[in-house]
């Protein structure tokens, strides 16, 4: 049934009205009902890859221009097409390619925003958190949880470059953002390097330890060896048809994701294996560690390489094909849409 036309007469009496009312900040709920609660989710995000052999050469020119020292942290934000000005690669989440040069030290501060680094390029630097250092290796996932005290150094020849992933827009929407610089440019440390992973990253924590649920977790770095150690084991048993072999990222003390705001996954999807359509309401950012494939997203097919960075909307259909062997890490603000009740999937 076609909705009757309106007259001429009533669209010139209702724009009246509209005008009037908004003289006292008030506006029609009917003109845009169907925009505020939808039929299905609708997102001004959209596909976009970026490609690392693309992008690589900026992040190096960065590096010439500005020092860790002056830009405090050195970063190109990948910004979302259809987000652009935000700092935001979708409407939750930030990200952006750090770089660091040999000798050079990004000082040490906090802030409520929760953050995690993938190591994407380069050996020798460090991230410490909390006064705990840990050697930032290739492919390696590592967090500074919400008000952690954390610097990073270079103490190698290489510059190394990671992908950074904050819940920077989800603090922005509560204008609930505070920072602290540290003390020192670099932290004192008070641990030895692995004591974080060593007393809560084995199946054990200390005996008189307890931590609540929605607290971050104390490991703070995930190493790929373990991750892709973990990955080709399941993968001798059983397959997904939709994520091939996918795990999640832990506390370990809690089960919870490590971060409150924003989930991690890791999958290993055989050499030329093809996943079944998925969609899900929470935007995802992918990063391939290993191998190189295709994502077709909403019928749009992206080609991926080693380091290459995309990024699949919200309620957006998503296939992945696999060339050889590959690994794919990827966030998402899913622990946020599941504590507050949002979070949906359709297997089709």
């Amino acid at each position: 049934m076609h909705a009757q036309a309106i007259p001429k007469e009533a669209l010139a009496e209702r724009k009246a009205f509209y005008d009037r009312i908004n003289e006292f900040s008030m506006t029609p709920l009917w003109e845009v009902l169907n925009a505020l609660v939808p039929r299905t989710p609708t997102t001004p995000v959209v596909p976009t890859l970026w490609r690392y052999s693309e992008v690589r050469e900026h992040v190096m020119e960065a590096g010439r221009l500005i020092s860790a020292a002056e830009a405090e942290r050195r970063v190109l934000i990948l910004e979302n097409p259809g987000l652009r000005g935000q700092s935001s690669v979708t409407h939750s989440l930030y990200a952006g390619l750090q770089l660091i040069l040999p000798g050079e030290v990004a000082p040490a501060h906090r802030h409520s925003q929760s953050a995690l680094r993938l190591v994407l390029d380069g050996e020798g630097a460090y991230t410490a958190v909390d006064g705990e250092r840990t050697t930032m290796r290739r492919g390696d996932f590592i967090i500074t949880p919400s008000w952690t005290f954390h610097d990073h150094g270079n103490l190698g020849s290489d510059p190394v470059v990671w992908l950074d992933g904050l819940d920077i827009p989800t603090v922005r929407f509560f204008d609930a953002g505070f920072a602290e610089p540290g003390e020192r440019e670099s932290q004192q440390t008070s641990r030895h390097e692995g004591d974080a992973l060593a007393r809560y990253g084995s199946n054990m924590v200390p005996v008189d330890f307890y931590q609540r649920p929605h607290e971050p977790t104390k490991v703070f770095v995930y190493p790929f060896a373990r991750t892709r150690e973990s990955l080709l084991g399941v993968s001798k048993s059983g397959i997904d048809a939709h994520f091939g072999h996918k795990l999640r990222f832990v506390n370990p003390a809690t089960g919870a994701s490590p971060m409150p705001t924003i989930g991690a996954f890791s999958q290993y999807l055989p050499a030329g294996f093809e996943t079944q359509t998925y969609r899900c309401t929470d935007s995802t950012v992918y990063v391939c560690q290993e191998g190189e494939g295709a994502a077709e997203i909403n019928g749009q097919t992206y080609r991926f390489a080693e380091n290459d960075v995309f990024v699949v909307p919200s309620w957006h259909s998503l296939k992945l094909q696999a060339g050889r062997g590959t690994i794919l890490f990827s966030f998402s603000d899913r622990p946020s849409q599941q504590a507050l009740g949002l979070w949906r999937e359709q297997r089709l």
